[in-house]
């Protein structure tokens, strides 16, 4: 920024640009970090939960990059909500190591293995002794099967499969956790970002992957030092992917292939929690073959298989089970009734529990009002072959409505033609997927000033 110009970010990065950078970015000697787990209790809706943050920082605090802000760099990592800081480990040394940014990835409430410090969680989701993997919020704490129902579901097979669903018992402690889980992960973000890059210090940049974009979103208003967004493959706020789901689906066209699958409406109840498996990892294999193979990919048929299988092993041991859904898509009435739920263990009157009600379903879109933080510039990316995300959504119809917000943030859009969802997955002469050219893009934004105030 010495000539005084602000930094524009490209329309398109190209897969040889990806190539290069990744060769050099890799290629760069480390800079020396320290990693380390901070874990810490909160208090929400009246109960008691731990959560959980992994921090990457320069060993030598004098090597933390200074932004185009005059402040320190630090970055708020989110998963997509069936993993723990672990799914995001591979972007946040990337990062801390090349580019000398501080980095605290955080697990949603529940998801940390609190029985053993690797935080592996054990064996699978669902066992030949038909026993399931269940959240943990507290340590000790454990939910055991008197405390819900085993539902397998077909309603939505033809994109998921057969889903294993539990559905918590009224009354149960598993009940009202997952009635209060939002409220628990909005305290919980607020505090990870002030206990590790305090507002003094830092400028925050925030990314969530996939279904952790709603979060991040909302928690972009909440935190005063976030100062952007960087959003690949990162969902918009749950009211935006709602008004996505019932205009276009929610699969995309890869390469020349059309979607054949829509879900146009998501009723998930608060008190259901999915249980992932195996074909989770088949749903986006198979649209990622396609995109980058095309139709003889099904020649292979074996292989892929074996593919997902090898995902699926090297994924189980983070948590694989969700109930984010009510948030990322923004089911009002459900958010509500988990409130309700709240409010009513708690003993609250009918103002307060009027209010309660509203911060839940302020959950799924933007602040409003004279008085609250506007959203921050924003600068969207999408990979070649994501299987969620497609570029002419985010034209006709996401980025429109940001433009509509009161303010309206500063939105680009960048679109790689490399890479897939999960972009830091290895391709060909990309080791460590596209995150590299991602890495390289958002340095270049922070140091060039893209997220400045006007």
């Amino acid at each position: 920024m010495a000539d005084g110009k602000q930094w524009i970010p490209p329309q398109e990065v190209e897969r040889t640009q990806c190539v290069e950078e990744s060769v050099n970015i890799l290629s760069r000697p480390d800079i020396p970090y320290n990693e380390h787990e901070d874990l810490f209790q909160i208090e929400a809706v009246g109960l008691t939960w731990d959560i959980g943050a992994q921090v990457y920082e320069p060993s030598d605090p004098s090597q933390i990059a200074i932004g185009a802000d005059g402040k320190r760099v630090g970055v708020y990592l989110l998963s997509g909500g069936d993993g723990d800081f672990k799914t995001m480990a591979p972007v946040a040394k990337l990062l801390c190591a090349k580019f000398g940014f501080k980095v605290t990835t955080m697990t949603y409430p529940g998801r940390l293995y609190l029985d053993d410090l690797s935080r592996h969680w054990p064996n699978d989701t669902i066992n030949a002794d038909g026993t399931i993997r269940t959240p943990q919020w507290l340590t000790g704490e454990h939910i055991t099967p008197d405390q819900y129902e085993v539902v397998k579901d077909t309603s939505i097979r033809e994109r998921y499969g057969t889903r294993t669903v539990l559905h918590a018992k009224p009354g149960t402690t598993f009940w009202h956790r997952m009635a209060g889980w939002p409220a628990a992960f909005e305290r919980g973000g607020v505090e990870a970002m002030a206990r590790n890059m305090p507002e003094d210090e830092y400028s925050i940049y925030v990314h969530g992957h996939s279904t952790g974009g709603p979060f991040v979103f909302m928690l972009s208003q909440r935190v005063p030092n976030v100062a952007g967004v960087m959003a690949i493959e990162n969902s918009a706020f749950g009211y935006i992917n709602e008004a996505k789901l019932a205009k276009i689906g929610s699969l995309r066209a890869i390469g020349d292939f059309e979607k054949v699958v829509t879900e146009t409406k998501r009723t998930d109840p608060f008190y259901e929690l999915y249980i992932r498996t195996w074909r989770d990892k088949a749903r986006y294999v198979g649209p990622e073959k396609l995109g980058q193979d095309g139709p003889v990919a099904l020649m292979r048929l074996p292989l892929v298989i074996e593919e997902v299988m090898e995902r699926w092993e090297e994924a189980k041991m983070q948590p694989q089970f969700k109930c984010e859904y009510t948030v990322s898509t923004n089911i009002k009435k459900s958010l509500g009734e988990g409130a309700r739920v709240c409010a009513e263990r708690m003993g609250l009157n009918d103002a307060d529990t009027e209010a309660l009600i509203n911060q839940f379903h302020g959950y799924g879109r933007e602040l409003k009002g004279t008085d609250v933080k506007p959203v921050p510039p924003v600068l969207f990316c999408v990979a070649k072959d994501s299987r969620d995300h497609g570029v002419e959504s985010y034209k006709t119809l996401v980025m429109p409505m940001y433009a509509k917000m009161e303010p309206p943030p500063k939105t680009s859009l960048v679109h790689f033609q490399a890479g897939v969802h999960s972009y830091w997955t290895p391709e060909d002469d990309l080791p460590a997927g596209i995150a590299p050219s991602v890495a390289q893009l958002w340095h270049d934004a922070v140091m060039g000033g893209y997220f400045l105030p006007n």
